[in-house]
Order: C-alpha cells, then sequence, then structure tokens
C-alpha cells in the first residue's frame, strides 16, 4: 500500500479573507478606462485610485484609516488634461506618487499628511519625453528618485525626478506595444513583455537585451479560459504569487520553489464580484500581530474592498519564519551613483515590532542630482496618544494662522482696491 506524500510548507494553509462592510471604501466612482494597469497602488500611509473625471485625468488619495462612505466632494488630485493610465507609490517616501496620463506626460505629487480642502492640480515636477501615451510606471526599489516610464512610442525612459532630467532612454529594444515592466531586486536590470510575445531581460545602464531567447518554460499552469488581463503580484519574503484577474472574481495563488515542479498551487479566494482593479499592500503596512501575510484592495464598480492573506497561527508571539527582514523605506543608493554602475541590495528592516510610517517627508526639484530630504524635527515619532495629540493641536493652530493670514490679505486687498478708486477720482477731477 503506497502513501501519499504531501509537501512540506508554512504556506499550505494561506487563506483569504474580505474585510468587514465598515473597513471598505465607498462611493468611489472608479475609472472606466480601457487600460491594464491595476487602477490602485497601496502604501502604509495612504490609498490611491484612478476615478472617473470630466476634463482631464484624475485620482484620488486617501488615508487608509478613513473607511467608510467618501464625500462626493472630496479632494481629488488633478492635472492631466487625459485620463491617468497608472499610478505608483515611491518606495522611499510614502507622501510621494507619481502618475501617467493619455496626456504623454508624467507628474509626480506631493501629498500631504492632513486632508486638503481643495483638489491638488500642482505637482512637484511635469516629466516630457514621451510621443505617445503614457501607460507604465514603476520605481527604482533601491536608488532614490529613479523613475521609471514607458509609453505607446515602445520606448522606455528612465528619470531623475529630483533634477526632472531623463538619465537613459531605451529606444530601439521594442519593435511594439510594452505590456509590462519590472525591476529585479537590486534594480540592476529589467524584465520586459511586449505585444512580440517575447519575454526580454535589460541591463538599463548599457541599454542592452541580455537575455531573451527563452525557448521552454521551466513550469506551465494552465489557468482557465477567460481573456482578461493577469495582474501577477510576487512575494519575494513568502516565494508566493498571487494572480489576480482583471474581470474575473478570484485570486489564485502559488508557492515558487527552487525545486521541480518549481510551481505549487496554494488555493484560489473567490469573491461575488468581479474586480475592475488591485493594490498590493508593501510588506511593511501588515499587521504582524495577526500573521497577516499579504493585503489586497480590491477595486469594484463602486467601492474598494480590502482582502487579507493570513497564516493561521495559535501563538499570539511574533512569528519570525513569516516575516523575514524586508525592504524598509531608505534608499541604498543616490540617484548618480545607480547610474554610474553601483548596485546594492535593499536596506532591510525588522517588522517585529511593527512598522511605524515615519513624518512628513518633503521632496524638492533641485539642480543637484539629489532628493532633497527635510528630516523630522524632534525625537522619532511614536505611537503615544499624547504624540497624537500634541499634532493635532500643531495642526490646529497652524491652519488657524492661515485663516487669520488669508483674512489679513483680504482685507489689504479691498483697502489697495479703495485707495486705487480714490486715486482714479482725484485724477479724474483734475
Amino acid at each position: 500500500m503506497s502513501r501519499r506524500v504531501v509537501r512540506q510548507s508554512k504556506f499550505r494553509h494561506v487563506f483569504g479573507q474580505a474585510a468587514k462592510a465598515d473597513q471598505a471604501y465607498e462611493d468611489i466612482r472608479v475609472s472606466k478606462v480601457t487600460w491594464d494597469s491595476s487602477f490602485c497602488a497601496v502604501n502604509p500611509k495612504f490609498l490611491a485610485i484612478i476615478v472617473e473625471a470630466g476634463g482631464g485625468g484624475a485620482f484620488i488619495v486617501l488615508p487608509l484609516v478613513k473607511t467608510g462612505r467618501v464625500d462626493k466632494n472630496y479632494p481629488l488630485v488633478t492635472g492631466h488634461t487625459a485620463p491617468v493610465l497608472d499610478i505608483d507609490w515611491c518606495p522611499h517616501n510614502d507622501n510621494v506618487i507619481a502618475s501617467a496620463s493619455d496626456d504623454t506626460t508624467i507628474m509626480v505629487w506631493q501629498i500631504p499628511d492632513y486632508t486638503p480642502v481643495r483638489n491638488i492640480t500642482e505637482p512637484i515636477i511635469t516629466l516630457e519625453g514621451h510621443s505617445k501615451r503614457v501607460g507604465i510606471l514603476s520605481w527604482h526599489p533601491t536608488a532614490r528618485n529613479v523613475l521609471l516610464s514607458a509609453g505607446g512610442d515602445n520606448v522606455i525612459i528612465i528619470w531623475n525626478v529630483g533634477t526632472g532630467e531623463a538619465l537613459l532612454s531605451l529606444e530601439d529594444t521594442h519593435p511594439d506595444v510594452i505590456h509590462s515592466v519590472c525591476w529585479n531586486s537590486n534594480g540592476s536590470l529589467l524584465a520586459t513583455t511586449c505585444k512580440d510575445k517575447t519575454l526580454r531581460i535589460i541591463d538599463p545602464r548599457k541599454g542592452q537585451v541580455v537575455a531573451n531567447n527563452f525557448e521552454e518554460p521551466v513550469a506551465l499552469q494552465e489557468m482557465d479560459t477567460s481573456n482578461g488581463v493577469l495582474l501577477p503580484f510576487y512575494d519575494a519574503d513568502s516565494s508566493i504569487v498571487y494572480l489576480c484577474g482583471k474581470g474575473d472574481s478570484s485570486i489564485r495563488y502559488f508557492e515558487i520553489t527552487e525545486e521541480p515542479p518549481f510551481v505549487h498551487y496554494l488555493n484560489t479566494f473567490s469573491s461575488k464580484e468581479p474586480q475592475r482593479g488591485m493594490g498590493f499592500m508593501p510588506k511593511r503596512g501588515l499587521d504582524v500581530s495577526k500573521c497577516e501575510i499579504a493585503r489586497f484592495y480590491k477595486l469594484h464598480e463602486r467601492k474598494c474592498e480590502p482582502i487579507v492573506m493570513t497564516v493561521p497561527r495559535k501563538s499570539d508571539l511574533f512569528q519570525d519564519d513569516l516575516y523575514p527582514d524586508t525592504p524598509g523605506p531608505e534608499p541604498a543608493l543616490e540617484a548618480d551613483e545607480w547610474l554610474s554602475g553601483q548596485d546594492a541590495e535593499p536596506v532591510l528592516i525588522s517588522l517585529r515590532d511593527g512598522y511605524v510610517p515615519p513624518k512628513h517627508r518633503e521632496l524638492r526639484v533641485t539642480k543637484r542630482n539629489i532628493l532633497d530630504v527635510r528630516p523630522p524635527t524632534g525625537p522619532r515619532r511614536s505611537q503615544s496618544a499624547s504624540d497624537t495629540s500634541l499634532s493635532q493641536h500643531t495642526l490646529e493652530t497652524l491652519l488657524e494662522e492661515i485663516k487669520a493670514l488669508r483674512e489679513r490679505v483680504q482685507a489689504q486687498e479691498q483697502r489697495i482696491t479703495a485707495l486705487e478708486n480714490m486715486l482714479c477720482e482725484l485724477v479724474d477731477t483734475d
């Protein structure tokens, strides 16, 4: 009698669960533009979603804690003259996000920690270099302020956002439309897929395709007969790849190993409503006390629903095997160092005590090839109640001062107008 051997894996029992109704984001008009991006980007502080907007393109940015129904007049991030096609948060500054549009431009925005009173219309910088729509954005994983964009002109441009300059341009590597672009872990190579059905590995600094002759896959997994676009999300810490189909209502996930058959099916999370897009939370934004190993933000037609992937554990202690050190918000290189040929692995942080996002850091465009980061004043932020009340009090004081200054300026403008009228009357009588 033969015995069946069960493969040992700590992720065999990963299960997904949708958040409760009061933890969702309701009444959001998700964009209906026909494009293959995820329409959603998330980090430990904010959730950004591309939305419907008249007279141009826009996206909404919500603090993660602002769940429930979103006011129809909630301020948007606007500025593009055509629909927004892709958005991506900077991995080294949780307040900086880039957007790409059908208007051929890329805009980089600074998002304040407080809720703005009106639409954000002025980007930090606008990057212009593509001749057709820009549909793909990806920040460099280890170099500060390096942003990649790919457009309908079949060109990949790598920018230094701190100077607004194009560092590199890959113009002859793709004969057709680029479908997706991804950096490797240290940002030394790119992987791209193209309409010509070729996967290319590119060294961007040399401008060369270093590998593209992939004749046979090491593993082949048949998914389904749907023709919807698959959005893959890979967690390098757990070696799990999640596949979310646009227009589908399920998330399939597989564990990747170094031994044959390399790809091991784990499970499928299914729900009733199809997904319009999907956001994937970085590891540092997860709740380690609940053994949460992944969190998705599923876009419906009018709402966004968090989906949590969990590994069941009985102990309440920190699970070292589930949470190895993971990339943190500090860059390992400056843009000019990476351009000169240096490579560095991501700066890792431990999640043992949880992750506390740093205070607001301002991004400025300078003539130097560096991102000017204003360090927070005073001691490092903690999660204490006194710190929260102090920040709230300081914010209220600043808002009151701004209001008083605005009223004073308006009064001075009225006085100047009255004096100008009196002067005109005197001139006329003379």
